[in-house]
């Protein structure tokens, strides 16, 4: 039972620790290899900042609609897609 409990505790950490997917570390990654500029980089942790602002809104009234989800996983998919496009564009820090 204190297995069970344990386990579904560091799950929800997880899950806070990361709430949107892998992009954090994409933006992290991107950063290290030069593939994202600086203002890049800071465009992107803006959008994650954005979105995490969206879902503590949306949850404010102790759920999230279905409107809301669809805006939240909207905004989520055009994040995916700046991080690839910035990631992809051949612009680099210049430090490799």
């Amino acid at each position: 039972m204190i297995t069970a409990v344990v386990a579904l505790f560091l799950g929800v950490q997880t899950a806070e620790a990361h709430p949107h997917g892998n992009n954090g570390k994409k933006i992290t990654h991107g950063v290290r290899t030069g593939q994202l500029t600086k203002g890049e980089a800071m465009r992107l942790r803006a959008q994650q900042h954005q979105l995490k602002n969206m879902k503590r809104v949306a949850m404010a009234d102790g759920r999230i609609t279905r409107n809301e989800r669809v805006v939240i996983n909207r905004t989520k998919h055009r994040m995916n897609a700046n991080v690839y496009r910035l990631k992809h564009n051949g612009r680099t820090r210049g430090c490799r």
